[in-house]
């Protein structure tokens, strides 16, 4: 999962990208609200994470401006302002969620988890459920009858993007783009080593689904038949 972090605290910043890249999210860092913009208007994300105080553009300024564009992506607010009418200000102008500073990481991770948190089939706010395999969000472990495995960082996204998109193929460079970024030095052959190293975890649990690869289209994650 990738997310936009608009924060112009650096320490603050470098802090939260370290903890969410830990606990398997890919992340931009940006500083003021018009490179949020910019970058939201640019890039592919699952979710958002804005300071409110921010130069040039403050988060509420950049929040309503990508809502106007149709920006439906989940967007979190983060401010040292406590005052109840603060955060009616903020989720009236389309956050949808709202933490106040200093705020517990363990939070943070669960605000973000039940945000992004889609409706659909097999998903809940810690796991994803695809044929007889469970993805753990909050461990990184797939599970199944057969036993547990636990997922790398770039496994573990890739993982996720597969059973977010049941039986759809996914372009090896939307993969790359959406894990490691357009900045990444990464040669596009570890797609296919962090493929490898999946297929053979899912054999070890008995798991009842496989990646399966189409030559010029893509990668997906299906339900073998019985």
């Amino acid at each position: 999962m990738r997310i936009l972090l608009a924060e112009d605290e650096r320490d603050l910043s470098e802090a939260l990208v370290t903890v969410l890249q830990k606990n398997n999210y890919s992340v931009d860092a940006v500083y003021n609200g018009q490179d949020a913009v910019e970058y939201m208007d640019a890039g592919n994300y699952d979710a958002a994470i804005f300071d409110v105080m921010m130069p040039k553009k403050d988060g509420l300024e950049a929040l309503r401006e990508l809502r106007s564009k149709g920006v439906e992506i989940p967007i979190l607010l983060l401010t040292a302002k406590t005052q109840i009418s603060d955060r009616v200000d903020g989720l009236d102008s389309g956050a949808d969620d709202y933490l106040t500073k200093p705020f517990a990481i363990d939070e943070l991770l669960a605000r973000i988890r039940t945000m992004t948190r889609r409706k659909s089939e097999g998903r809940s706010e810690n796991h994803i459920v695809m044929g007889n395999v469970k993805l753990d969000l909050v461990n990184s472990e797939i599970i199944s009858e057969g036993g547990s495995a636990f997922l790398g960082n770039k496994e573990f996204q890739m993982m996720e993007i597969f059973m977010n998109n049941k039986d759809q193929f996914i372009s090896a460079e939307r993969i790359f783009e959406r894990i490691w970024g357009y900045d990444s030095d990464a040669d596009m052959s570890v797609i296919w080593v962090n493929i490898s190293n999946l297929r053979k975890k899912l054999r070890k649990i008995g798991a009842n689904t496989q990646v399966n690869a189409k030559r010029n289209t893509g990668y997906r994650l299906v339900v073998i038949d019985d």
